[in-house]
């Protein structure tokens, strides 16, 4: 399984639906495959960083120097469990559990001040100053029971995300 050459068996298909709770379809598997192979450029088994850079939209994104850490290396399996936060039928903790990893730059389990202050500025770029970020961002913490000593953690990050109506979903087309 990974390479163009090698085709998904009924057992692989199953497998990574298995490993990505059941969100995806076999279809839907089958075409992240067909994506996997073609990202895949060396038929390696995995995508470097500088093929996921191939794709367009993720090079455009402000946050993709976060993300490479999250993707680099991912073997099928685990693109496709990437990916499964993006599904219509993933939950919206499991949507804000990548979110959180993606603030989570060190991987302690905790944001800090300093960890939502880089995303903001990976977002806002120029158009804010640090000492506006900083304004909002301390507005919003206070609005919501934190401080800036606070660390938020998964279940807090949740509490704050929970409601929000969030939608993070991609279109996989099925040929």
């Amino acid at each position: 399984m990974g390479n163009a050459s090698s085709m998904l068996t009924q057992y692989d298909i199953e497998e990574v639906k298995q490993h990505c709770d059941n969100l995806f379809s076999q279809q839907e598997i089958v075409s992240l495959y067909q994506r996997f192979c073609q990202l895949d450029r060396n038929a390696k088994g995995f995508i470097s960083a500088d093929e996921f850079l191939s794709v367009p939209e993720f090079a455009m994104n402000p946050l993709s120097q976060r993300l490479l850490k999250m993707v680099d290396g991912l073997n099928f399996k685990d693109f496709v469990a990437f990916l499964s936060a993006f599904s219509a039928k993933a939950s919206v903790e499991h949507k804000i559990g990548l979110i959180f990893r993606v603030y989570d730059s060190d991987g302690n389990g905790k944001i800090s001040f300093n960890d939502i202050l880089e995303v903001l500025r990976d977002l806002s770029g120029a158009f804010m100053s640090d000492e506006e970020r900083e304004k909002v961002l301390s507005k919003v913490l206070k609005e919501a029971g934190y401080t800036r000593e606070s660390y938020l953690t998964l279940d807090d990050f949740i509490k704050v995300f929970g409601n929000s109506g969030l939608k993070m979903e991609v279109e996989i087309p099925i040929d």
